[in-house]
């Protein structure tokens, strides 16, 4: 064996090997883990060209996957002014007006990340923002990025005076048939965000790489993209070719209602598109919306009488959609956060063909009937669950969401555990921006079912899941869900080598001390991509 390019020692190893489950050393060498073992064996394989790095007692896990994020440039992850930690709308428009101060008096302001709970007993209404953001245009959208609100200015430079239709479930929210700078879904928000000026490709580059530093510097070594279209594929080539990806992603088509079937033969022809550190493959779906405004797809109405209607207004449509893709070797991606929209999504699977050792996907699942919960481990389907969602629920039910879904559902709310006990395969993700990125929250929040840190705050419920559990939903469970199982999630001899070092072990510390605790180096393909102190 040639010299291996980099030796770690003196670590906590936690494998997640079963047939090695914890070691103090590893050597990697061409991209690949090709010993693991105690220190004195491993550090014998180093070479006068090899790096050592003494990891000086700090735990390494394998690489960390986040299961669904919005990584690449797109209206979600293109940037704005952080709202999450804005509780009230004199302080969201303090941070608008900032904004308006840094970037003068002409230019768009947007934000991310707008809690719904501002507007509590508030109306909805973009004017609300417009002297905070100088009588110039602001789209801000909402936590979830379902909805937005845009300025008088931002409906007046999009032509928008009025409500109109789309071919999704979307709406220009309108009183008296004033738009009131309310949108809801995609669409509409699309004719808002069209108006302002697009990003150069050398923009959308910059963000890219630094979006990916970042999911790096919180030891991420992989993602799950959840948009995307076939100019995804030309931007993750250019940033492959410059300097290589620092971190692997796996990039998803966004097949919507309103895109034609000979667009579908576009998509299926670059199914297998791919380079060193990333691959296409998926086709993600929207089968609904969000809970907080009434979008999600409901099998009762919810509080305020809404959530009948699916995203697409044809759901028959979605499932030749879903037979198509999953007919041409895709794994089929569904948003679907309302438990009919989870049925329709289950049924559309249960019916479509099937390629082998595909198993399709459901992301949220934030609200699901007893009689379909075994369905996932009955008919191979994965769940994708993002534990951050829940931690601004209140244990009294008052939050909006818990509001809008009643007492009932609330008891069947995020329901990893039972998923997880149920033997259905349970991957766990950030869905960033809507969520802060780093897995060490999310890794926290599945184990606490509320925020990190809030310990005066009592749990949402009793569905949390054990540090190990967790950490697998970050490793090998997202490793398997994307077909990568014998060569991702674990840190054995022939896998690649993506690993995660931090300073506590993960599994055992107090998980409210887990976001605070420090990432000290992160692995991609055998290069290190981020140094935290080791």
């Amino acid at each position: 064996m040639t010299d291996p390019d980099l030796v770690l020692t003196g670590g906590r190893i936690r494998t997640l090997d079963p047939g090695r489950p914890s070691a103090s050393a590893i050597a990697i060498a061409g991209g690949a883990i090709v010993a693991v073992g105690p220190d004195d064996e491993v550090r014998r394989l180093a070479g006068p060209r090899t790096e050592r790095i003494d990891l000086g007692g700090a735990t390494a896990v394998p690489g960390l996957i986040d299961s669904h994020s919005h990584a690449l440039p797109s209206p979600l992850a293109g940037g704005g002014i952080d709202l999450r930690r804005a509780r009230t709308v004199d302080e969201v428009r303090a941070l608008v007006a900032q904004e308006r101060e840094r970037r003068g008096p002409d230019a768009w302001i947007f934000g991310l990340a707008l809690d719904y709970n501002v507007f509590d007993g508030v109306d909805v209404d973009g004017a609300l923002f417009e002297e905070a953001a100088g009588g110039g245009p602001a789209l801000l959208r909402f936590v979830d990025c379902h909805t937005a609100i845009a300025t008088p200015a931002a409906l007046r430079l999009a032509g928008v005076d009025g409500p109109r239709r789309f071919d999704e479930h979307a709406e220009i929210v309108c009183v008296e048939g004033r738009p009131t700078g309310e949108l809801r879904e995609a669409a509409a928000i699309d004719v808002v965000q069209q108006a302002a000026p697009p990003a150069t490709p050398e923009e959308e580059r910059a963000t890219a790489v630094e979006n990916l530093r970042r999911f790096a510097a919180a030891g991420v070594t992989a993602t799950h993209v959840m948009d995307g279209t076939l100019e995804t594929l030309d931007l993750l080539q250019a940033l492959e070719a410059d300097a290589g990806l620092p971190v692997r992603l796996i990039a998803s088509y966004w097949i919507k209602p309103d895109t034609p079937r000979e667009a579908w033969a576009r998509f299926a022809a670059q199914r297998d598109a791919g380079g060193r550190r990333w691959r296409a493959g998926i086709a993600k779906f929207f089968i609904d919306g969000v809970i907080d405004t009434g979008t999600g797809w409901l099998v009762e109405p919810d509080a305020e009488g809404d959530g009948l209607a699916p995203f697409w207004p044809d759901p028959a449509r979605y499932r030749e959609a879903v037979a198509f893709f999953a007919g041409h070797g895709f794994q089929c991606v569904t948003h679907a956060c309302g438990d009919r929209a989870v049925r329709e999504a289950l049924d559309a699977y249960r019916d479509a063909p099937s390629a082998a050792g595909i198993r399709h996907r459901i992301e949220h699942i934030e609200v699901l009937q007893d009689a379909d919960l075994p369905r996932f481990a009955a008919e191979g389907v994965i769940a994708s669950m993002q534990a951050q969602h829940m931690m601004d629920l209140a244990p009294d039910r008052g939050d909006n969401w818990s509001r809008r879904v009643g007492p009932e559902r609330c008891e069947r709310a995020f329901p990893i555990r039972s998923l997880m006990e149920s033997g259905a395969t349970v991957i766990l993700g950030s869905d960033w921006p809507v969520a802060d990125l780093d897995p060490r929250e999310g890794l926290a929040a599945a184990r606490l079912r509320r925020a990190p840190g809030d310990t005066g705050r009592a749990p949402y419920d009793d569905q949390a899941i054990d540090g190990l559990a967790a950490l697998e939903g970050y490793t090998t469970r997202p490793a398997a869900a994307a077909g990568h199982g014998d060569r991702q999630g674990r840190i054995a001899p022939g896998y690649w080598a993506d690993v995660t070092v931090l300073a506590e072990d993960p599994v055992t510390c107090d998980a409210d001390d887990l976001p605070g605790v420090p990432v000290l180096l992160t692995v991609v393909d055998g290069e290190v991509v981020h140094r935290g102190g080791v």
